[in-house]
């Protein structure tokens, strides 16, 4: 498991690579299936359209609902969104989620990628993603 925090595409991003034991169909379930995503991510999924384009909606169970555009839906390889502010507030970007799958010998890579809209989020996304990913693992051990 390793963190860096780089810039990409100007912005401050963190990124996270877990090598992992499952395939990548597996962990492509864990992290695209609403009902799987919910498991593991900070807010429980109520909509997933599984393509470019398409909406997601996320529940953070206190009233807020947080919206996302999917920006890449390449199957099971790469799966990208575009958070967008719950209060509709116009900011300059939205913060953006990657998920790429990579083979690797029997299991495969994950390098998961959050471009931060406010870079001074950083310190607490890092320890919650860190705190996520460990629940997929958990998730992915549970599933067989």
């Amino acid at each position: 498991m390793s963190t860096t925090t780089t810039i990409i595409d100007g912005r401050p991003a963190l990124q996270f690579e877990r090598h992992l034991k499952h395939g990548r169909e597996k962990v492509w379930l864990a992290v695209t299936d609403p009902r799987h995503l919910s498991q593991w991510y900070p807010f429980r999924v109520t909509q997933l359209e599984p393509r470019a384009g398409g909406r997601i909606a996320f529940d953070d169970g206190e009233g807020t609902v947080y919206t996302a555009t999917i920006t890449h839906f390449d199957p099971p390889r790469l799966f990208a969104f575009d958070e967008h502010d719950p209060d509709g507030k116009e900011r300059e970007f939205d913060d953006h989620l990657r998920i790429e799958l990579r083979d690797e010998g029997a299991g495969c890579l994950l390098v998961f990628t959050h471009i931060m809209a406010d870079p001074s989020t950083a310190d607490s996304a890092s320890g919650g993603w860190q705190t996520c990913l460990d629940e997929l693992e958990a998730q992915l051990e549970t599933a067989g």
